[in-house]
């Protein structure tokens, strides 16, 4: 059977001038996503992934089948008190969504289904289905949620009635990612997006009224700002956040009285952020980098007059130790930290003035923050992991600092620990950099350059990479796999200054870092050029883009999912989302010193005519955070540069955005399919 024939996308010059600099741009029109023209090209290419993977059908279904087999598919998650309830989640095998429960008063009360997402799905025909917003109201009578039905995030809010199950006439369209209820269990605070789906409003409903009659009580017209709600623990304040990238500001409503206006903790001022993280007895917790400190200290404000001028210093800043959030409760508060790359856990008692680290069991590890909606609580709600430990549901009493494992997370198919390594090592940049890398491999993996290594970046926005548990790796680690992520600058695994090197104009840092984890790597005989695969998803599309260009050479094979490449382009249209409010990570291009630096890295402007790696590129039709057309643009020409033989793959979701596909059986699919061209490339 003669091999299928990649498509190739018609060349139609565009023209873009920008400081007297013109860019011929041949696949411009591929932006117009109703063209039957460009939506036959995404088509074809589709027919053609099909094609040239048919033949690992069968890998395919296997490593789905691992996958499957490993998990327990009808689960229930650790339950979270709220007020009388026992509030959790599960699933049930064969279905693709979450079930949402709670139980009154005791763990072993009758069960109330709250929201069923098979039932939703099934009842309206949802191909795609995904849930924002989970608001229960103070009273615990009513139910806020908001869903995704086509992955463009346009997300619709609901009201439930929680005592007869009946859905309120209440219906709120275009709403953003918050929406808070006020104490009196009938005013909803919540958000509104602009055309570039930025939550750019703030209004109020209240329930049984027109939508259409709610108030605006606050339009951000600096598109710099977005609009989101919070409130503190004690249910004593609203919190309205109006925050860009680099400056944040607060103000705050006494939840009783929801007409009332919002007060201004302190203005916006640039480059000061500060988050209002809780609220005791009057006094306002901050954590912040007022003053120099970079890596954020904690500060006290009274909330009755919280300005500037009365902020205290509670814990200074540490020069080593970024303060990431604080947890504030009734008699106690936990300060999130991050300390050599690690997260930590520092207890106050603020009755006593006693204070405590929290220790772990492994030397690498990370920590997520559970759910601790309670404020009049002595214990803490954490998720802990680790490269070779499931994640573990803890509660950890705040006094007698006693840890128990309330769930940990099954993993089926006779995994054992004990048969897995991990370990952190570092690379040296090409600035001299130390560059921390975390690695898992199977216990007798071979380290002379012989063993398949997957290294992962992302690398931007101030995101950690954490070192964390997945049960679908085990699928590449028994196949005799090494896993390493690349924790680089742009990301803020070793404090802010780190995610500062890697942004605006040290951007490139982020890619040179990335290729010296690769080298050291193949040097220390981990992996070998021929067996190292790179991967990176959104702004790590974006860092997989970059390292092609400037070292095609470093690796056999490259998965790119929903990859940011197009940066120039993009960034010089602010009718798109995101890029007006992201000139604060990458810089504005109608400064030319940033045009011209961006120019130089942008992953679709600097496609050469050179030999390429086996590349995989995913995109879903309906993102709206990476645009479909930046990796079929990319890919387009791609196919007209490149002077290999390698594969080239373009997989698009034609009814997703960006997080692909959103049932779980389906997102397994999707891991398998990569993991398939992963394993068929490297001769696995």
């Amino acid at each position: 059977m003669p091999s299928p024939t990649p498509p190739t996308a018609p060349i139609r010059p565009h023209a873009i001038t920008t400081h007297g600099h013109t860019r011929v741009d041949d696949y411009y029109w591929l932006r117009d996503k109703h063209s039957p023209d460009v939506l036959a090209y995404l088509q074809a290419e589709n027919t053609y992934t099909q094609a040239v993977m048919a033949h690992t059908a069968d890998l395919q279904h296997t490593l789905y089948a691992e996958m499957v087999g490993r998990i327990q598919e009808t689960d229930q998650s650790a339950p979270v008190r709220y007020g009388d309830y026992w509030y959790y989640t599960r699933t049930e095998a064969g279905q693709q969504y979450t079930i949402y429960c709670r139980k009154h008063g005791r763990r072993d009360a009758p069960e109330e289904i709250l929201l069923d997402l098979n039932a939703l799905a099934a009842e309206h025909g949802y191909d795609y289905l995904a849930l924002g917003l989970f608001k229960v109201s103070p009273d615990q009578a009513l139910l806020a949620y908001t869903l995704d039905t086509n992955g463009r995030e346009d997300w619709e809010l609901q009201v439930k009635d929680l005592n007869t199950g009946a859905t309120l006439p209440d219906r709120l369209t275009n709403v953003g990612y918050t929406a808070e209820w006020a104490n009196d269990n009938r005013t909803l605070f919540y958000t509104r997006q602009d055309a570039t789906k930025r939550d750019a409003r703030l209004y109020r409903h209240a329930l049984g009224s027109d939508p259409a009659a709610d108030p605006l009580l606050h339009e951000e017209t600096d598109e710099l700002y977005a609009v989101y709600l919070g409130k503190t623990r004690d249910h004593r304040y609203l919190l309205l956040v109006l925050t860009s990238i680099e400056t944040r500001e607060y103000r705050l409503l006494d939840a009783d009285t929801p007409h009332a206006a919002f007060r201004v903790v302190h203005p916006r001022e640039a480059g000061l952020r500060y988050d209002v993280a809780g609220h005791r007895a009057g006094v306002l917790y901050l954590v912040t980098n007022a003053d120099g400190a970079v890596n954020s200290q904690v500060m006290t404000a009274p909330a009755a007059n919280p300005g500037r001028a009365q902020w205290q210093t509670l814990i200074p800043h540490r020069a080593a130790v970024q303060v990431d959030d604080v947890d504030v409760f009734a008699r106690h508060m936990v300060v999130h930290a991050r300390e050599n790359g690690l997260k930590t856990l520092r207890v106050t008692n603020l009755e006593t003035d006693t204070t405590h680290d929290v220790n772990f069991p492994e030397p690498v590890y990370t920590l997520t923050p559970g759910q601790n909606p309670e404020f009049d609580s002595d214990t803490l709600r954490f998720a802990y992991t680790s490269l070779t430990t499931a994640v573990s549901d803890v509660d950890y009493q705040l006094d007698t600092r006693t840890w128990t494992v309330v769930k940990q997370a099954p993993v089926l198919g006779g995994y054992d620990p004990a048969n897995y390594q991990s370990e952190r090592i570092w690379a040296t940049a090409a600035d001299g950099t130390r560059i921390p890398i975390s690695l898992v491999y199977r216990q007798g993996t071979p380290r002379d350059g012989s063993s398949p290594c997957l290294l992962y970046g992302y690398g931007s926005y101030g995101a950690s990479m954490e070192p964390s548990f997945q049960a679908n790796r085990l699928s590449l680690l028994d196949r005799g796999f090494i896993y390493a992520i690349a924790h680089i600058r742009g990301g803020q695994e070793m404090g802010r200054p780190w995610y500062e090197q890697g942004k605006f104009l040290h951007k490139k840092n982020t890619f040179t870092d990335f290729i010296a984890c690769g080298r050291h790597l193949i040097a220390a005989g981990y992996t070998r050029r021929e067996r190292l695969a790179i991967m990176g998803r959104s702004a790590g599309g974006l860092l997989m883009g970059a390292v092609l260009n400037l070292a095609p050479d470093l690796a056999q094979v490259a998965i790119a999912g929903v990859p940011f490449v197009d940066v120039v382009t993009t960034m010089l249209d602010e009718s798109i989302p995101l890029t007006v409010r992201e000139f604060e990570e990458w810089g504005n291009p109608k400064d030319k010193t940033y045009y011209d630096y961006m120019l130089a890295y942008s992953p679709y402007d600097n496609v050469a005519a050179a030999a390429y790696p086996h590349i995989l590129v995913t995109a879903g039709l309906n993102d709206p955070r990476v645009q479909y057309w930046e990796p079929a643009k990319w890919v387009a020409k791609l196919r007209t540069r490149k002077t290999d033989a390698n594969r080239l793959l373009f997989k698009v979701f034609m009814g997703a955005g960006h997080f692909s596909s959103s049932g779980r059986y389906d997102y397994l699919k999707d891991v398998a399919f990569e993991y398939a061209f992963l394993l068929d490339t490297l001769g696995m």
